[in-house]
């Protein structure tokens, strides 16, 4: 009896444990999905210009991924990976897209409340966002912006791949970064495009005018 009531005892201690554990989860999951929708959103609303809005809806995946993080204090090994990890790498992404595409300072790691890899990734991430936001300048025939907006790119690109480390602690920062790279060498080029049709167009007017 002494040893039934010994197991009983730590096996009712367990499920607590794991009860915790598993409501703690099943905030985060829910918490995180919240976040990642807002923060897709939130990008939209940027390439769209509605500024205020996104910023509304970056706030907003902000307060969810910190519902998840207060769910998870007791719980470090589920927020270090999983759909937390993720919520605030699309975090970082909403808030850097925003910044870069409005020519403001960028919010740190810190000042979002997460991690450097999560930021690393979330920055790469907005450096790519920034290829629709220079077509659309050069479709307006804004050059100057759009030159503006691949350099920034270049300068994200130029960090973090100098940021060496294994993918475990930088969160699989390698491949995204391979990825920007392809994306920058495709805006690159059609900016070169449409900068030296550009030139060749007022050339070809400024012949015109001569001969006039």
């Amino acid at each position: 009896m002494e040893r039934a009531a010994e197991i009983n005892a730590l096996g009712a201690a367990v499920r607590d444990a794991l009860d915790d554990r598993h409501h703690a989860r099943e905030i985060t999951i829910g918490a995180s999905r919240a976040a990642i929708q807002s923060c897709a959103k939130s990008i939209r609303a940027t390439h769209r210009a509605e500024f205020d809005n996104a910023a509304e809806l970056a706030r907003e995946a902000q307060a969810r991924v910190a519902e998840a993080d207060a769910a998870l204090a007791h719980h470090p090994e589920i927020r270090a990976t999983g759909p937390l990890h993720d919520a605030k790498k699309e975090l970082a992404e909403a808030w850097l897209t925003l910044a870069l595409v409005r020519d403001e300072p960028l919010p740190s790691a810190s000042d979002l409340g997460i991690d450097a890899a999560a930021w690393c990734n979330g920055l790469a991430e907005a450096a790519s966002e920034l290829r629709r936001a220079a077509l659309d300048r050069l479709r307006a025939g804004d050059l100057d912006r759009a030159e503006q907006l691949v350099g920034a790119m270049d300068d994200v690109y130029s960090t973090l791949v100098t940021i060496d480390y294994p993918d475990g602690v930088t969160g699989g920062l390698r491949r995204t970064t391979d990825a920007l790279r392809a994306v920058l060498e495709r805006t690159r080029g059609d900016l070169t495009t449409a900068l030296v049709a550009h030139r060749l167009q007022a050339a070809i007017e400024a012949a015109d005018r001569r001969t006039r």
